[in-house]
């Protein structure tokens, strides 16, 4: 039981690919294989209410949780589309690093032994999940990437531009923002003309 996540966990952590070159003085993180990393996320929610409610925990318990939120909110809470499954996305990379950080967690409870149980089945849950729907097999270039917690992934702001739907929404938020300023804008110059006594043409 758990035999793809305890595998993933016991992956050599030198197989590096976007982060080759950072920090590694913080706790490896295996990588996830484009196909596990979808599973994790559906998975994500259930893994994090686990964690708390963990009684006990540890220094690499909290900097494995920290990592996670850290990446998870570098990566815009993943809401830029194409993150998840787009392996072109700028996002991507970073969504690999959250993502992969919370099966870590997951294993690391295990072995702890706290809600032993509970742990238990949440990985038997996700390992039927990851067989199901082959999840191994399906690979991005960030599969083999290996993660530390000393080493935060950025997302690649300059493929934003080369990547329509992240330029699609990121231009769409911008013109929200621009029609929200002038919505606010407009009253307060009416206010303005009304107590300069100037009438509108």
């Amino acid at each position: 039981m758990g035999a793809v996540l305890l595998f993933a966990f016991a992956a050599p952590a030198a197989a590096h690919g976007g982060s080759v070159g950072g920090p590694t003085s913080g706790i490896a993180i295996p990588s996830l294989t484009h196909g596990q990393m979808a599973v994790i996320h559906d998975y994500r929610g259930r893994i994090l209410d686990l964690a708390a409610r963990q009684q006990r925990t540890d220094l690499t318990f909290r900097r494995l949780m920290n990592y996670g939120n850290i990446q998870y909110s570098y990566c815009l809470w993943g809401l830029v589309p194409g993150s998840l499954r787009d392996e072109e996305s700028p996002f991507n990379e970073c969504s690999h690093a959250y993502l992969s950080a919370a099966q870590a967690l997951l294993v690391y409870m295990r072995e702890m032994g706290d809600q032993k149980q509970a742990v238990d089945a949440l990985i038997s849950d996700i390992d039927a999940d990851m067989v199901r729907n082959q999840a191994s097999f399906v690979m991005c270039r960030f599969s083999g990437e290996a993660f530390n917690t000393a080493n935060v992934i950025s997302p690649g702001w300059s493929g934003i531009f080369f990547h329509v739907p992240s330029l699609v929404t990121f231009a769409m938020l911008a013109l929200l923002l621009t029609a929200g300023v002038l919505a606010l804008a407009g009253p307060k110059a009416r206010r303005r003309d009304d107590a300069s006594g100037v009438n509108p043409v």
